[in-house]
């Protein structure tokens, strides 16, 4: 088995398209070339760093995670987002997962990254703690309500333990995913965000900032989901309620391993985090 970095000429994205509609047959459609394109290299914080396995010429395994701003116990940092993974079955069972995810960390360290974070679900989580070093900081809230949040969220959120951090031109870039794109509109202060997600709900996030350019537009429902989590000292959902764990398909866990030993952990109780931060829709 060897292993190389990944790429991003034309040729090795229809690779990785390929990977995943065969290890992903019901969701591997999504992972076209031109969205592999869009998340990789397009990305205005930085190409995607990751490692790739090859038993001869076939491609046995495929790890990525994309880079991204965070405020991290207080400090602005560069940070990756740990996403798409893949082993072709024949593969699976030989730890090759945890090979690549080590040499993408230590790769991303030496880069001068502070830290990986991901969202985990249930089966995978345990993988990512024992197996890797990961914290895991808290089950995210799934809630579903109409209108704002209520939370006192815009402009309180410099003691965030962990924050990501948008930019005008990264929130454009993540607004246009090829494959699900999200809508946007002004409140105030606030920009909210929408997504397609459950059949009469949007994904719904609240950014205190309010970048020009982004895609306009209002959901068809008034109904919204809320999947992430607020910092303790803000927490008030107003009209929300919290979806019981027996109807959700997979408890989501926020996972976090820190590069430096500035960071030990994330306080749970002070995480600013939702949709838009992840790759859910």
């Amino acid at each position: 088995m060897h292993f190389f970095p990944i790429k991003f000429d034309q040729t090795s994205l229809t690779q990785y398209s390929q990977l995943f509609l065969e290890c992903f047959p019901g969701a591997g459609a999504r992972f076209t070339p031109a969205y592999l394109e869009w998340l990789y290299v397009a990305n205005p914080d930085g190409q995607a760093l990751g490692f790739d396995a090859y038993e001869g010429d076939e491609l046995a395994a495929h790890y990525v995670c994309v880079p991204a701003r965070a405020r991290v116990q207080g400090e602005e940092v560069s940070v990756l987002l740990s996403l798409n993974t893949a082993t072709r079955p024949r593969y699976q069972g030989k730890g090759l997962f945890t090979k690549l995810a080590a040499m993408t960390y230590e790769a991303g360290s030496i880069g001068g990254y502070d830290g990986v974070y991901g969202v985990a679900n249930a089966n995978s989580t345990p993988g990512f703690t024992r197996k890797l070093g990961f914290q895991l900081v808290r089950p995210l809230d799934a809630l579903v309500g109409v209108g704002r949040l209520g939370t006192a969220l815009a402009g309180s959120t410099q003691s965030s333990s962990f924050e990501r951090l948008w930019r005008p031109e990264s929130l454009a870039w993540r607004c246009a995913n090829p494959v699900s794109p999200v809508q946007s509109r002004t409140n105030g202060a606030l920009t909210q965000l929408f997504a397609p997600a459950l059949p009469l709900a949007s994904a719904y996030a609240e950014l205190a900032i309010v970048p020009p350019a982004l895609p306009r537009g209002a959901p068809r429902s008034p109904v919204r989901l809320f999947l992430g989590l607020v910092p303790d000292a803000l927490r008030g959902f107003g009209s929300y309620a919290s979806i019981p764990a027996r109807l959700r398909p997979s408890p989501l866990n926020l996972i976090y391993r820190s590069f430096t030993p500035r960071v030990t952990s994330l306080d749970p109780s002070a995480i600013n985090f939702s949709f838009i931060d992840f790759d859910a829709y």
